[in-house]
This record gives structure tokens, C-alpha cells and sequence, in this order.
């Protein structure tokens, strides 16, 4: 539980391991990586104490408990039908006033400290179990893009919270034996990065798991075409040694998700053919990202997954922005072989370079390989 004393509300600044069971691991990240010095963008995260404070004032835990006693498993109507009367519960109920005001104040200080009246923001799930020893809660809740206003920022943490019982969720907890009670939520509530293009990048070669080498993929507008795999997105390789751009493919990219200012929404749209065959970002801000992504596996000691922006309102390198990082999952897990392997004796690692074909020097004098000789 998040203790008495931490706010219902917290600046990401301020959000570091300490909090994690108040913000979240989300919300955790980012705050570590202000601190850390990489560019994030500015927001608050709503702490779990506002969410248990919100389900304890208005009473719902009975009646959340109440409705999840009627869930027959496996049964997908079962299953909506309880995922919508929960939501429908948690979204309909007032907010404590303390909580409530706690979360207008601090938009509108955050809006103040952007120089941005109504500012447009991010409103992010931010659970506190998403990554746990042998269960996996990511991507299980909402986020919510170009949020504007206090009195809608509340609503969308309010919708926030509720997405704790989507019927993903709710089946996925109950299949583990996971108590649905044990998973709190905090919300991120970020300013809105007006991208230009956006994606993402592994601090190592997904396709090999090659360390020395840091992945980018991108694509015109927000990264939700990246995410959700709607575009063969622009792929970058570099190499973390040298800086140098070793891979470019850049790809036909037919859809973007743009902001629709004048109705406060995203909308995804066809890319004008003049822009589907050019490469989304700059070779200098290839280059920031892949630096910036090479700070952030430091910090953490070990390959990370990393959301990354380019904000066309800011000029290079302020617009290349960090907007997630989380441990890469796969090739991580695997031991990493060393680049040279332990040899029996110096004439075993001298045949095996023969053998491969490489040139070695033997008493000074060059000796190519290429076939093994008769010893």
C-alpha cells in the first residue's frame, strides 16, 4: 500500500523507486529518467492512495467484490458483463473532494509551469503490478491521448482507474489466482508531446539479440501505428561504439495518428504520398536517440524498450523525447556468450582461427587461413 503520509498527488520529478507501490512502475521509470537527466516530459502522477481513498469514501470494494462473485470463467458474455458493471461503477461515482481538487490544482499548475492554458496531456495507467515474477499485467489498462482541462483530466483518471476491470484484466488475474484487490492503480498525467514522428528502440538487435548495436523503429505522427503494427515502420541499426548508421531501411508508411486539435482527439490517417517514402526522422536525431537510449540501458544495467518522440514544436535536440523505457524482455533473459571464448591452449584458439579463415600471426610472420593444414 502506498503509505499515509505520500500525497495523493505526486510530481514524475519527484517519483523514484521509494514510490513504486504509490505511482507505479510507469510512472517510477519516468521520474527516475528526469532524474537521470534524459528529456520527459513534464506531468504528475495520481497516487494509489487517491484510488483507495476513492474506493474506501464511496464504499465500493462490497460492491466490486459482489460483482466479481457472479464471473463464470471462460465465458466471454460472463466476462464483458461483469467488466462493464464495475467500469460503469467506478466511473459513475463522485470523487472525494480532497482527491478530486488534489488533481485540478496540479493540472493547472502543471499547465502554468508549460506557459500552455489547457494544456493538452497524456493520461496513463500506471499499475502496481505490471511486471511481476511469472505473470505479466502490461497493457492490461487505458491510456488516454490529448487530454484537456481539469475537469476532463479527472474524468479520464476516473476512466483510468475503472480500466483495472477490463475483461482482460479481470480474466487474467482470476486465471492466475492473483486477488483482483492486490493490484492498485496510479495514473500518469504528462503533457502531450506534439510528435512529429515517433516509435521505438531496443539497446540491442532484436532480430539477433547483438548488443553492440541499439534498434530504431519509427513512423510519421504519434507511435500508436508503430505499437499496434498498422505500418512496416522506418528501421534504423546503430552501432553503439562508433555512432555510425550501420542498417537504413526506409519503408512505404501509408497510415499516421495525428492530433485533431479542433475536436480534442486522435484520428489516424492516410500519409500523403509525397511523405510515404521519406525517412520519418533526421540522421542527427537518429543519432540522439540512439544516445540518449544508450544513457538509459546504462542507468538501468541492462537492454531496455524504450518509446521515444519527435516533437515538431522544439528545436533538435530538445524535440527528441523519451516518453517510456522498460527491461527488453527476450534476448535479455538469455546469457550473453562472451565475444571469445575460452580456449584449452594457444595452439587450439591458432587452429580455429585457421580454420575460420582469419589471418593470424605466427613468430612474426602472417599466415592466412583457409583451410586446415596437415599437423
Amino acid at each position: 500500500m502506498c503509505p499515509s503520509e505520500v500525497s495523493d498527488v505526486l510530481w514524475l520529478r519527484d517519483c523514484c523507486r521509494d514510490h513504486l507501490n504509490c505511482v507505479g512502475g510507469k510512472n517510477v521509470c519516468l521520474g527516475e529518467m528526469i532524474q537521470a537527466g534524459i528529456r520527459v516530459p513534464p506531468g504528475l502522477a495520481v497516487t494509489t492512495s487517491a484510488y483507495t481513498r476513492f474506493l474506501d469514501k464511496a464504499g465500493l470494494w462490497k460492491e466490486v467484490d459482489g460483482i466479481l462473485s457472479t464471473l463464470v470463467l471462460d465465458d466471454i458474455e460472463s466476462e464483458d458483463r461483469v467488466s462493464e458493471e464495475i467500469r460503469q461503477l467506478i466511473e459513475s461515482t463522485p470523487l472525494p473532494a480532497q482527491v478530486e481538487d488534489a488533481i485540478h490544482s496540479s493540472y493547472l499548475k502543471l499547465a502554468e509551469e508549460c506557459n500552455v492554458p489547457n494544456l493538452p496531456v497524456a493520461v496513463r495507467s500506471s499499475a502496481t503490478a505490471e511486471d511481476l515474477p511469472g505473470a505479466s499485467f502490461a497493457g492490461q489498462q487505458d491510456t488516454y491521448l490529448w487530454v484537456r482541462g481539469s475537469d476532463e483530466v479527472v474524468k479520464h483518471v476516473t476512466k483510468c482507474w475503472s480500466s483495472l476491470f477490463t475483461s482482460r484484466a479481470i480474466s487474467y488475474r482470476t486465471r492466475m489466482g492473483f486477488p483482483h484487490d492486490k493490484v492498485l492503480m496510479s495514473v500518469g498525467v504528462q503533457k502531450m508531446v506534439n510528435a512529429r514522428a515517433a516509435g521505438v528502440t531496443f539497446t540491442l538487435n532484436p532480430a539477433s539479440g547483438d548488443r553492440s548495436k541499439i534498434a530504431i523503429e519509427g513512423n510519421w505522427g504519434l507511435g500508436e501505428s508503430v505499437a499496434q503494427g498498422e505500418v512496416t515502420p522506418d528501421e534504423y541499426l546503430v552501432d553503439k561504439v562508433t555512432w555510425q548508421i550501420v542498417k537504413r531501411v526506409v519503408s512505404e508508411k501509408t497510415v499516421e495518428y495525428m492530433v485533431d486539435a479542433a475536436n480534442s482527439r486522435v484520428v489516424c490517417q492516410e500519409i500523403p504520398p509525397e511523405r510515404r517514402n521519406l525517412s520519418c526522422v533526421s540522421d542527427e536525431e537518429i543519432i540522439e536517440i540512439a544516445r540518449l537510449a544508450r544513457i538509459i540501458e546504462r542507468f538501468y544495467g541492462r537492454p531496455q524498450d524504450i518509446e521515444w518522440a519527435i516533437d515538431r514544436d522544439l528545436p533538435f535536440p530538445d524535440n527528441v523525447v523519451i516518453l517510456q523505457s522498460r527491461n527488453e524482455t527476450v534476448w535479455s533473459q538469455k546469457q550473453a556468450k562472451p565475444v571469445l571464448q575460452p580456449r584449452a591452449s594457444a595452439l587450439e584458439h591458432i587452429v580455429d582461427n585457421l580454420i575460420a579463415g582469419k589471418r593470424v600471426n605466427i613468430g612474426g610472420n602472417d599466415v592466412s587461413g583457409g583451410s586446415c593444414p596437415t599437423l
